[in-house]
Order: C-alpha cells, then sequence, then structure tokens
C-alpha cells in the first residue's frame, strides 16, 4: 500500500489496560498533522479508547500477553484507523454491535462502545473470526479550516509575537535603566 497514503503509522503494544492511553495519545498525535478541530481530535481519541478496550477487555480478557496493533493512515483531509488483536474474536458481531450489548456484565461494562465508535466517526466497520480474533476499522474526514481561520490564527501568531517583541524591548530598557 505504500504510496497510495500521504502518510501512515504502524504500532503494536501489549494488552494491558494501562496502554489504552498511549494508544489514544499516539493516534491523536499522528491526525494532529491535519490540524482537527478539538472536537474532531476528541472524537477520534474517544473512538480510538473504545476499540483498544474492547481488544484488551474482550479480546484477550485476562491473558496479558496479547498483542494489539493500530495501523493509521491518512489521505488528503482523511483519516483511516484499523484497530486489532488475535484474540478470542466475537462470535455474533451483530448483536454485539447492539446498544448495551455486553458479553462481560460482571465487570460493569456498558455495552455502547461500538454505539460510541459508530457515533463518533463517519465510518465504522467490525469484522471478527472466532479464534482469530477482532478487527475495527474506523474513518474520519477532517473539516479544512476555511480562509477565515487561517487568517485569524495568522493574526494570532503575528499578534504573539509582537508581544514578546514588546516584551523583550521592555525587559532590555528596563535592564538599562537599572544599569545606570
Amino acid at each position: 500500500m505504500k504510496g497510495l497514503f500521504d502518510n501512515e503509522m504502524k504500532l503494536e503494544f501489549s494488552s494491558k489496560t494501562n496502554n489504552e492511553a498511549f494508544a489514544r495519545i499516539a493516534v491523536a498525535a499522528f491526525v494532529s498533522q491535519l490540524d482537527p478541530t478539538i472536537d474532531e481530535l476528541s472524537d477520534i481519541k474517544t473512538a480510538v479508547s473504545e476499540a483498544v478496550t474492547n481488544c484488551i477487555i474482550h479480546g484477550y480478557g485476562e491473558n496479558s500477553d496479547g498483542i494489539v496493533k493500530i495501523e493509521a493512515r491518512i489521505f488528503l483531509d482523511t483519516v483511516q484507523i484499523e484497530i486489532s488483536d488475535t484474540g478470542k474474536g466475537i462470535e455474533d458481531v451483530e448483536m454485539a454491535m447492539r446498544p448495551l450489548y455486553t458479553s462481560k456484565p460482571d465487570l460493569e461494562r456498558s455495552g455502547m462502545g461500538f454505539t460510541i465508535m459508530e457515533s463518533f466517526m463517519d465510518e465504522m466497520k467490525v469484522e471478527s473470526a472466532l479464534g482469530f480474533g477482532t478487527k475495527v476499522f474506523l474513518k474520519k474526514k477532517i473539516t479544512p479550516k476555511t480562509n477565515e481561520e487561517n487568517i485569524y490564527q495568522d493574526n494570532i501568531e503575528y499578534i504573539n509575537e509582537k508581544k514578546e517583541q514588546i516584551v523583550d524591548e521592555d525587559y532590555k530598557e528596563l535592564k538599562a535603566d537599572t544599569n545606570k
């Protein structure tokens, strides 16, 4: 697939719950090159968090020796994310995707993971095979900044540069006055 995407990253980590935050932040850092809004970035981080948590809790369960894989690709203004495990798989994907369904009621799971992923991303697909694991495909288009937003950002940067120059000049002046 080399050359089909503007950029891509691959990440593998142990199926330990404390790696969920790491995965979420790594994907957010990768996506940040598209200059997403805070809401877009939050949506992506939430969906990734849900998918990774599903791999850890449902795919591997008590087995923290499993590996969770993430592949993220950027093409133009769209990010595609694939999160997978080689855990036990899902017996009935359609049922698992129903809101409030959980295979782990004893762990007080809400059964909203797939629903959350679907609502926060533009596209979401799940493939699973018993005994072989699960793959979740997520896709989100990042809204390009308008010319007005770019001008605003440029003005903010200009103002901040000017403030720094003024502070530097005032500091030099003050230092010169105190050295007299």
